[in-house]
């Protein structure tokens, strides 16, 4: 199982960055077909379906991403910005909070979170 994992992993990332969003959504699909709980499986399909619009969905696959590997900043650093792009202000505020009080430079977190301040 391992090794076919593997391969839908490189090669949906390999699509994913020439931007054959469909042919990657399909890799990731097997993928977590054969290993439901790959934290990577879900961010990379979230992340997908972020860039194809489907941002429901995407908020679903960066959740569940997150839950499995809680430690992943970056999962919480997109999941944030698509809690963001969604409207849904509190949630990033968050998540992005919740970076910064595992990692307090983290630089993606510290240059967004400014935007769900209060005003002083």
């Amino acid at each position: 199982m391992g090794s076919y994992v593997n391969t839908s992993l490189e090669r949906g990332m390999a699509f994913k960055v020439e931007g054959q969003y469909e042919e990657a959504i399909t890799e990731f699909r097997q993928l977590l077909s054969e290993d439901p709980n790959s934290s990577d499986g879900h961010y990379q399909l979230g992340l997908v379906y972020g860039f194809n619009g489907m941002f429901d969905e995407s908020l679903v696959e960066l959740q569940r991403a997150s839950m499995l590997d809680p430690s992943r900043l970056d999962v919480r650093n997109d999941l944030a910005l698509t809690f963001a792009m969604l409207g849904m202000n509190e949630e990033a505020k968050q998540e992005f909070e919740e970076v910064l009080r595992r990692e307090p430079n983290n630089e993606k977190a510290l240059k967004n979170i400014v935007f769900f301040s209060e005003p002083s």
